[in-house]
């Protein structure tokens, strides 16, 4: 009896607590996932549209099949220009994987230690950052270095920096988020230092250094290291929910590519022909082999799905902070992928 009781007990709450999540989630995303799932890659990518996003791109690389470049919306909103699945676009923190590359290649030419301190690359930050001599190259590359992250300083977004020093700025004089190597802690100031020995230890721009390195090798020519190497038209614009400005002008120093010269670039990352002899174990120990990237009018998708041998790129031209655009840009990418696995296993 005792036993009964207590199931009628958990089913009760367990009911009381579907009805409360019910409540609360967010239907927008309900409906995006419960939503029929369309044939193709083509529908799904209109379908996006459907859920406020300005324009989307998205390139599939198949083992053993030519690549597919699908796009719906607008390239440019303002000027009526539709969608173009060869157009630039800014891809924010996927410039990490680049960076991270080019890393392992200079510390397999024992031009970088893992293992030297923050305070021995840049003595200047001593005392401007706490650890400083403790923190080590592979905890940065890692994150796991404890550096607050500069965009989530209060005065970041009121107040946004104009050059690289006052984006450092907003990273210097700050408690750390925890003691190096004892945490993680996703921090762009990290890369942003890293990107900055590159150029002390080449003698010229860590872009440069990616290019000869890496985009050169790879073919790739439609990779640039920022917004001034490329014409403006042929970039997305990139728009914010609920303002009119086009950002597809605002330099954030990041690199622009299309989704194409990404998803080679991945394959090569992920099947390891980027790299020389002993670069990939290097790169294996320090960082991933995927990412995503947000800025502000741009997220970006980029992975390879071992099970079914593909690169999947997604590229969207409209965010939100506030909202649940990045929700609905990954059920648009996962609902993407469950077409490829079905078109896969026929």
């Amino acid at each position: 009896m005792q036993k009964n009781q207590t199931k009628r007990i958990f089913r009760i709450i367990l009911l009381v607590s579907t009805f409360i999540s019910m409540f609360f989630l967010p239907w927008i995303l309900v409906w995006a996932w419960i939503m029929p799932l369309p044939a193709t890659v083509q529908e799904q990518v209109l379908e996006a549209l459907d859920h406020k996003f300005d324009g989307i791109i998205v390139y599939v690389d198949q083992a053993g099949k030519p690549a597919e470049f699908y796009a719906a919306g607008w390239h440019d909103r303002k000027n009526k220009i539709p969608a173009d699945p060869h157009a630039l676009f800014k891809i924010a923190s996927i410039t990490k994987l680049y960076v991270a590359v080019a890393t392992a290649k200079l510390v397999k030419a024992e031009r970088l230690s893992l293992d030297k301190t923050l305070a021995e690359y840049f003595p200047e930050l001593i005392g401007r950052i706490e650890n400083a001599e403790k923190i080590t190259l592979r905890m940065m590359l890692q994150h796991r270095s404890g550096i607050p992250n500069f965009v989530d300083h209060p005065e970041f977004w009121s107040k946004p920096p104009k050059n690289k020093q006052e984006t450092l700025n907003y990273a210097l004089d700050l408690p750390a988020n925890f003691a190096p190597g004892e945490g993680y802690g996703y921090s762009n100031t990290n890369y942003m230092l890293i990107s900055d020995l590159i150029d002390k230890v080449v003698g010229y721009t860590h872009q440069q250094y990616i290019k000869e390195e890496i985009l050169i090798p790879l073919g790739l020519k439609n990779t640039f290291g920022s917004l001034g190497e490329v014409h403006i038209d042929k970039v997305m614009s990139g728009y914010y929910v609920g303002v009119d400005q086009d950002f597809k002008t605002e330099d954030t120093g990041l690199m622009l590519a299309t989704a194409e010269d990404v998803g080679i670039f991945l394959r090569a990352l992920n099947d390891g022909s980027v790299f020389n002899d002993g670069e990939q174990d290097i790169y294996s120990s320090i960082y991933v082999y995927k990412h995503t990237g947000l800025l502000v009018g741009y997220q970006s998708f980029a992975e390879y799905h071992k099970d079914i041998d593909t690169v999947v790129i997604q590229f969207n031209n409209t965010s939100n902070f506030d909202g649940y655009d990045w929700n609905l840009a990954e059920i648009i990418y996962s609902r993407i992928l469950k077409i490829l696995r079905n078109e896969t296993n026929k």
